[in-house]
């Protein structure tokens, strides 16, 4: 399974995608979290510790004078899954994270990193990870090939105007030509039927999943901590786990030869 999780700022994609990681892995299957978000976020909700620091300067070189492609690209020798191994953190249930770094200054300082993490997830065998994505909120980086190694595009949606906007702006753009194969809804911190409703109706996706409001989740993401480890048999974590039950009936998922 290759997911992205994507939606409006605050709309709890991070708290859902690390969630999600952690109950995929739990099944015993591989699994290698990317968060491309220059906020921080996914780590947190995976239950690792905070750090900033994505692909390391020394794995990546320029482009020659002659040569063609991106300016900057894993050195000579280090394949996406040898980068993998060398530089993704171990988390709790085995999950493998991997990040393009975090802002603390100039944009451009992260420019290194982020094209040998693009590169890392274009290039990585589809038989060797299921994928879960934490996509930075907002449309312009979902659909501009961040997003490209999804089978399955979930766009995390808020029952307000603000994320139902992001939510319809999102679902125009997959329906534009994304070569995605699905593009579907969570709706998040609902309080009821009406809400879950709403979400569908003003999104025109497929809601395959409705996580309530809950003061537990709100309480571990103000601690700073995973909600599976914090608040495991709150309703939220429950939902999340019934949304991994929804999307592996519908796609395959090996546990490759390693």
């Amino acid at each position: 399974m290759r997911v992205a999780f994507v939606g409006k700022g605050g709309a709890g994609k991070s708290a859902i995608s690390g969630t999600f990681a952690r109950l995929l892995a739990r099944r015993g299957v591989p699994v290698l979290a990317v968060d491309s978000d220059p906020m921080p976020g996914m780590a947190f909700s995976i239950g690792l510790p905070q750090s900033d620091a994505g692909i390391p300067d020394d794995a990546v070189v320029e482009r020659g004078e002659d040569e063609e492609g991106p300016r900057f690209r894993l050195r000579p020798g280090l394949s996406a899954v040898e980068a993998i191994e060398r530089y993704a953190a171990t988390g709790p249930d085995g999950v493998r994270f991997l990040q393009f770094g975090k802002l603390r200054g100039r944009p451009g300082d992260l420019f290194r990193s982020q094209m040998a993490f693009f590169q890392i997830r274009t290039e990585l065998p589809q038989t060797d990870w299921n994928v879960v994505g934490d996509l930075p909120g907002g449309t312009r980086q979902p659909f501009s090939g961040w997003g490209g190694f999804a089978e399955v595009f979930v766009v995390v949606v808020e029952p307000t105007a603000k994320s139902l906007l992001s939510g319809r702006r999102l679902a125009r753009l997959s329906q534009a030509g994304t070569g995605l194969q699905r593009v579907v809804a969570v709706a998040s911190k609902v309080m009821g039927d009406d809400d879950v409703e709403m979400v569908g109706r003003g999104t025109g996706l497929e809601v395959v999943a409705a996580v309530p409001w809950d003061e537990d989740l709100a309480r571990s993401e103000r601690r700073g901590r995973a909600p599976i480890d914090d608040a495991p048999h709150c309703p939220a974590v429950a939902a999340v786990a019934d949304l991994v039950d929804r999307l592996t009936e519908d796609v395959l998922i090996e546990q490759p030869a390693r």
